[in-house]
């Protein structure tokens, strides 16, 4: 035995070297490789092995970002890198770069990826990850989701979950007395309003409960060190993003069920499979297979990621509207003027798609919250091949591109750096004269499709809201600095004080 542990101890010792040599190799390629990469543009001159600098980006994103953008803009390419877990990174602040990136989303240039370990969230095939024809196709089959009618029938049961969470607020609120956050309480009217809008009658209130606690756990995830073992928040999120999928598809074959036997539209889903049973059944009839993108568990995991892009960027707006409107007492007083003018909680009547467009300013405001403070500020792509991006520099096969919606959300616009809802206004039109600076729903191939709603939401949200409670801001050192969690939300989660201020409420 003691033979063999002194040849053990041997062969370790003279294998020592070689080994030592060995990561010694390793660490100088990834720096080489890290430095061939980033050529002359700004960012760190050395690099942690394999980590890079996620400590920092764990510890504070809101400074790594910061910081990124600022060295972005000291570059005359608008530029600047990294390096996080063993991915080579490049941040880019210039609107016209963004657009490049958003303009070559195909096999030979840029993947959308959502998140840097997004595919092992979401699955290989939902619609962010599609490009090329397969993802014409279901766009042109997600199209009738958001028609005038589809948006009407949101509308009415946007209006009764808003109202009935207001009424909560002000319970929790005590009068007055005490302040409120409103982060977890934005985001649970968010929750309940996807699910309603998108799932309608088919998720029962088992069901929901079960939702929203797999709903947390995938959002927790979303910002943890992507660690795919058992007892990890990354693990945790993955198997809870395959429990929602399977309840989704359950609902997706109950609305097939019901819409084949010519029941009216009441949901988002039911609006998708109206025109989806239709294919279906054009395809039997002909003897071909069944059309791309119908089966249930393909439009379930659609679905999800409709909720969650209407999810945390929805609870990301509504907070930064009341932030932005108390901080602003013009703008709020302007908005109370005209929403008044068109409509009152007393008259127990729901605010209706015409009196919502009467809305001018109210829409401005919306605008402008999303402007300023643009949800998710970044959208992460892959280069999945060297794609040349300026004259002077190639963007290497695997980098994680960040084109930033926050930082060309500030270029062009007429004092920028301002809250002025009015810049939106007819007069002024300057979404039309700078549009190519309003990222915020993305463009090309993958820009929203559901920012009609989105805005009709925020809109609907900013109208009840000052209609129907007094706000005022429990104000504190950096209550308004920015935080990631993950889309963009006040430092101190919108913290209030709210009291009735019409007459009651609205009984609808």
């Amino acid at each position: 035995m003691d033979m063999d542990m002194d040849s053990l101890r041997s062969t370790l010792a003279s294998a020592a070297p070689f080994l030592f040599s060995l990561l010694a190799f390793f660490l100088l390629w990834e720096q080489i490789a890290y430095i061939r990469k980033k050529r002359s543009l700004p960012g760190p001159l050395l690099i942690f092995p394999f980590l890079g600098n996620v400590v920092s980006v764990v510890r504070s994103p809101t400074k790594f970002w910061e910081v990124q953008a600022s060295l972005a803009k000291s570059s005359p390419f608008q530029l600047s890198t990294n390096y996080l877990f063993g991915n080579f990174i490049l941040f880019i602040r210039s609107s016209e770069l963004c657009h490049k990136v958003f303009a070559n989303v195909r096999p030979d240039a840029f993947q959308v990826i959502g998140h840097p370990f997004g595919k092992k969230l979401f699955g290989e095939h939902n619609l962010i990850y599609m490009f090329g024809q397969s993802h014409k196709d279901l766009r042109r089959r997600i199209v009738p989701n958001f028609t005038i009618k589809a948006l009407g029938t949101y509308l009415s049961l946007q209006q009764k979950i808003i109202v009935e969470h207001l009424k909560k607020w002000e319970e929790l609120s005590s009068s007055g007395s005490k302040p409120i956050a409103l982060r977890f309480l934005c985001r649970d009217l968010n929750l309940e309003t996807s699910q309603t809008v998108f799932a309608g009658p088919y998720l029962g209130s088992g069901q929901r409960k079960a939702f929203n606690e797999n709903y947390n756990l995938f959002n927790v995830g979303l910002m943890s060190i992507p660690v795919d073992l058992p007892g990890f928040a990354f693990r945790n999120a993955r198997l809870a993003v395959y429990r929602l999928v399977q309840t989704l598809t359950g609902c997706v074959s109950e609305s097939k069920e019901r819409m084949r036997s010519g029941a009216e539209a009441t949901c988002l889903i039911d609006f998708w499979m109206e025109d989806t049973l239709k294919e279906i059944a054009a395809a039997l009839d002909a003897g071909r297979p069944a059309p791309p993108h119908s089966s249930d568990v393909e439009i379930a995991g659609h679905l999800f990621d409709f909720l969650f892009a209407a999810q945390d960027a929805s609870t990301s707006s509504l907070l930064w509207a009341v932030t932005l409107l108390e901080s602003h007492p013009e703008v709020l007083a302007r908005v109370r003027e005209e929403v008044a003018g068109i409509w009152s909680p007393e008259s127990d009547a729901m605010i209706t798609q015409e009196q919502l467009r009467e809305m001018k300013y109210t829409e401005a405001v919306a605008r402008e919250v999303i402007r300023f403070r643009p949800p998710a500020t970044m959208v992460p792509h892959i280069a999945r091949e060297d794609v040349k991006l300026t004259e002077f520099y190639t963007v290497p096969k695997g980098t994680i591109v960040f084109p930033s919606l926050f930082e060309s959300s500030f270029q062009g616009f007429t004092d920028s750096d301002r809250f002025d809802p009015g810049r939106f206004l007819p007069d002024r039109h300057e979404d039309q004269l700078y549009r190519r600076n309003f990222l915020a729903f993305g463009a090309g191939s993958h820009q929203c499709v559901g920012q009609r709603y989105a805005l009709n939401h925020l809109a609907l949200f900013i109208a009840l809201f000052v209609s129907i409670l007094d706000f005022k801001r429990d104000r504190t050192d950096g209550c308004d600095e920015i935080t990631y969690v993950p889309t963009i939300a006040p430092k101190d989660d919108c913290l209030v004080y709210l009291s009735r201020r019409c007459a009651r409420y609205p009984a609808f």
